[in-house]
């Protein structure tokens, strides 16, 4: 048996906007962008489908953001993080709080008290939690090395 990763979707309100969150902010890059029709609604599990799709890639990591037309994306928040199913997104910086601070500025926002350091030999780690614009966690971590 040939398995191998895909990609994984997020779910946005806005395209550009979260676009720009994970390439300007993330050193994502733009790939392949569909219009997805009703075609794909028995698969999606809807009664009719119109959505964008727009692939992202850094490396071997693909992302699709998927901005639904038809029907319209369903807002409900920050999900827990112990709530099972995809908690949220890891991304390794060299610099957790001039990156946070640059996410800010593209729609996202940090989540209060994430923020957690500790020494590790000659270095220090740093993590956070942030949500992208749509609430999405995403954690950034620097290793310090």
């Amino acid at each position: 048996m040939n398995v191998t990763f895909s990609h994984l979707g997020i779910c946005v309100t806005d395209l550009e906007r979260s676009t720009a969150f994970y390439c300007e902010g993330l050193g994502f890059e733009r790939a392949e962008r569909h219009e997805i029709g009703s075609e794909f609604a028995a698969l999606m599990e809807l009664e009719e489908v119109q959505v964008t799709s727009q692939f992202i890639r850094q490396g071997a990591v693909t992302i699709e953001l998927l901005k639904f037309a038809t029907p319209g994306a369903e807002v409900v928040g920050r999900r827990p993080v112990a709530r099972t199913g995809l908690t949220h997104l890891s991304i390794r910086v060299d610099d957790v709080h001039g990156t946070a601070a640059r996410l800010v500025e593209l729609g996202g926002s940090i989540v209060p008290g994430t923020l957690t350091e500790m020494p590790f030999g000659d270095s220090t780690l740093s993590f956070i939690y942030l949500t992208d614009p749509d609430d999405t966690r995403v954690e950034l971590m620097d290793l310090g090395g």
